[in-house]
């Protein structure tokens, strides 16, 4: 039991408050605009439990598997909340979610990476192969997602019933490559190539300028960083880290049924549009987890793992979540189709090119962290005048 109510110190689960707020104002029927801003209020601690559960089960299990569990669990509560609004017919807003954590990821979350560890240390050091063959990945995606928008746009803006089904048939080819793709992605970096992702043995004697080496990113003696962990002694058993992910995953699963219900009254009254709303707040929410993990690791100079939940996150959202919920809507009697809109697939070309940039040289500094976050502040602008 000690194990576990290690994980509820720190400030950030204060808003654990919310949850059962929630949950009577939902059955109160109380506005939806309040349940709305409740609920998004909820997951937010839930995804860090979720988070620094996983980064307990990382450690153990070293840089390269830690960062796909980081990426793996800091994208279930946006898979979750994205079946959710499947269910509710919100297909465009789930569009616009998966884009919005694509971006979230790609520019937000690793420039605050950046900038956070850039500020601690002068140059940080990853490993550009690790990083680019992400990226390489993440432009296979978009072509696959840029293609049934070209077939619809060859056969006029509104396509004939009878087209329908050869676009989702379309849609579903390209899913089942993109998930080959990821496979294939999971076997170079586990296993013939795992040396590029495993980082350098002592990081932290390399690019400190002047530090005397950074203590592993989970043994910082405790407090919010560590989960309420006070050093190694107190680190929790697999079994609490096992646990707290079921339980907080199965939670968010009922906040993000009620979130959804919301979403429909919300944008008319608020005036915001899909694109908005599913790029921006519901892919911020969503990837709560990646915003603690990723500049916590990057802070402790720890950039092979920060550049990996980053990039490693947005490529697993466009090679697995996507096609997972292109054949979970057609399992479902909804089917969502691999059409984007244009401004969605500029927008993400656009933050590969300057990611791109950014990582093929295996250096960063706080500068280059600060140009990704005023790119994503002006897409944000973008999204809400759309």
């Amino acid at each position: 039991m000690k194990a576990l109510l290690g994980y509820f110190r720190g400030w950030l689960m204060i808003l654990l408050i919310f949850v059962p707020l929630t949950i009577v104002l939902h059955f109160m029927h109380v506005g939806e605009v309040w349940q709305f801003a409740s609920a998004c209020l909820a997951i937010i601690p839930l995804a860090g439990l979720m988070g620094r559960a996983t980064e307990h089960l990382a450690e153990r299990a070293g840089t390269g598997i830690g960062g796909l569990l980081n990426a793996t669990f800091g994208n279930a509560a946006e898979l979750i909340i994205a079946i959710a609004a499947i269910n509710a017919g919100l297909l465009e807003v789930v569009k616009a979610s998966l884009t919005g954590s694509i971006l979230g990821n790609l520019i937000f979350v690793l420039g605050a990476s950046l900038l956070a560890g850039g500020l601690r240390y002068r140059t940080q050091k990853f490993n550009a192969v690790a990083a680019g063959s992400g990226v390489t990945m993440m432009s296979v995606a978009v072509m696959a997602m840029l293609v049934p928008g070209i077939y619809h746009h060859l056969h006029g803006k509104h396509l004939p019933a009878d087209d329908l089904p050869a676009l989702e048939t379309m849609s579903l080819v390209l899913a089942g490559v993109m998930i080959l793709n990821y496979v294939t992605g999971l076997v170079f970096s586990l296993r013939t190539h795992k040396e590029y992702y495993n980082g350098p043995p002592e990081e932290g004697d390399e690019a400190g300028e002047g530090r005397s080496g950074v203590e592993p990113y989970l043994r910082a003696g405790g407090g919010e960083d560590s989960g309420g962990f006070d050093g190694e002694k107190e680190h929790p058993p697999v079994w609490a880290a096992v646990t707290m992910l079921a339980v907080a995953t199965a939670v968010i699963a009922v906040v993000s049924e009620m979130l959804v219900k919301t979403l429909d009254p919300v944008m008319h009254s608020m005036g915001w549009s899909p694109l908005f709303v599913g790029a921006i707040i519901i892919a911020v929410i969503g990837n709560a987890a990646e915003h603690s993990t990723a500049v916590l690791v990057a802070m402790r100079n720890k950039m092979d793992l920060a550049m990996q939940i980053c990039i490693g996150s947005s490529m697993q959202i466009a090679m697995f979540v996507v096609p997972v919920l292109v054949f979970v809507s057609w399992g479902m009697g909804k089917p969502m189709t691999l059409e984007f809109t244009p401004v969605e697939l500029l927008s993400v070309f656009g933050a590969l090119f300057v990611v791109n940039s950014v990582a093929n040289d295996g250096e960063s500094n706080w500068f280059e962290g600060a140009q990704l976050i005023s790119l994503y502040v002006v897409l944000a602008v973008a999204f809400y005048f759309m």
